[in-house]
């Protein structure tokens, strides 16, 4: 493999490791700031939504100048946001952690569109994107536990680590990145409308519906997320560490549904409508089993999440290609891609402010929202005929 590949995938890795270290870890590191559970899901929220103002932009920019400088500069940032996140002395600088990070999270589509240019051919391409997509699901293995064991250190220690990486990161690609785009487009104009793809899904009335069930989908999921290691932390008694082994486990339960049991076991058992609405059944039991306050139930609760979470993305996702036009599939996933960060910035505040009420809230409304889900997939797998009046 290419010393120019090697870089981007670090790049991706790190990103993705990043993510993972702070999903156990910045619970126990925001609250010692005084600040309530709300908060703690308000920084995925804000980083959230400077991702979704970014990503669009970046994309453009390397367009119009290349893909080196635009990944030098986030990954760069990258490494300054960690490092405020890191050193912050108020909850201020916290949350421009988040923010200065989340401008530079468009680095991962900017990844994909280099590793794209690298590519010689239809076959290389999809190989090296699919290599992407494996060092994904790595860095979400190795994030989780790294930042357990790392919290062993101190809370903030974590943090220091993944700047220090991105920096490193920054050094390698300044010496060993050159660029990639060899189409630039000097005279392009940007046109910055983040918002637009949201637009074009909800005009769309042959896949409307299946972009409901994929915003379903991912609220659910996310808002489950931000507040997982909030409720491992102050209903159990749990740590860091141990809510890093807990989404080790998740992450184990994903790789092994997605890389191996999609493909030789539901794929060949169902159909992919048979799937989204099988699984999203599993999601409703899974959540139901998790607001239970016990971890003999909550357990099952969470292996059903992860099992569903893992087959729902993928089995949604495609049946969103299959059924859009040849011609419109690229329009289909940037939709996807504008929907899913619609779901990432509402979803965290919803699960917060539904924390503060009630610990096992949140895990209810998930399975409520499921069997909602439910039904919108059996309404639109059999419509409701017209019947015909009297005088027809």
């Amino acid at each position: 493999m290419s010393k120019e590949k090697l870089v981007i995938i670090f790049t991706v890795l790190i990103d993705v490791i990043g993510v993972g270290i702070i999903i156990p870890v910045m619970p126990a590191y925001v609250e010692s700031f005084k600040v309530s559970p709300f908060v703690v899901t308000l920084l995925f929220s804000v980083f959230s939504l400077f991702s979704f103002l970014s990503s669009p932009f970046l994309g453009a920019l390397s367009d119009k100048y290349g893909r080196r400088p635009v990944l030098m500069a986030s990954i760069l940032s990258t490494s300054i946001g960690w490092f405020v996140f890191a050193g912050a002395p108020s909850l201020f600088f916290i949350f421009l952690g988040r923010i200065i990070d989340g401008l530079a999270a468009g680095n991962f589509s900017t990844a994909q569109s280099a590793i794209g240019d690298l590519s010689h051919n239809p076959k290389e391409r999809t190989a090296n994107l699919g290599i992407i997509g494996a060092v994904f699901g790595i860095g979400f293995l190795v994030g989780p536990l790294l930042g357990g064991l790392l919290s062993k250190v101190s809370h903030v220690f974590p943090f220091w680590f993944v700047g220090g990486l991105s920096l490193l990161n920054f050094i390698l690609a300044y010496f060993f990145l050159p660029e990639t785009n060899k189409n630039l487009d000097r005279e392009r104009k940007i046109h910055w409308n983040p918002v637009k793809p949201i637009f074009i899904a909800l005009r769309d009335l042959k896949l409307r519906q299946l972009y409901v069930i994929w915003f379903m989908f991912n609220a659910i999921a996310i808002g489950a997320n931000s507040i997982f290691a909030i409720y491992l932390m102050e209903e159990f008694g749990f740590g860091a560490y141990e809510t890093g082994l807990f989404f080790t486990g998740v992450g184990l339960i994903i790789a092994f549904n997605q890389g191996f049991a999609l493909k030789h076991f539901w794929l060949k058992k169902f159909t992919e409508k048979q799937l989204i609405l099988l699984m999203f059944s599993v999601f409703a039991v899974g959540f139901l089993a998790m607001a239970y306050p016990g971890l003999w139930l909550f357990i099952p609760g969470v292996v059903c999440m992860a099992f569903a979470q893992s087959i729902l993305r993928v089995a949604i996702t495609s049946e969103i290609m299959g059924e859009a036009d040849e011609k419109e599939r690229g329009q289909a996933t940037g939709a996807l891609t504008a929907v899913m960060s619609v779901a990432s910035v509402i979803a965290p505040i919803c699960a917060g402010a539904v924390l503060g009420v009630r610990h096992w809230l949140p895990f209810f409304l998930a399975s409520i929202s499921s069997i909602v889900a439910v039904l919108v997939i059996v309404r639109r797998r059999f419509p409701k005929i017209p019947t015909p009046s009297p005088l027809q």
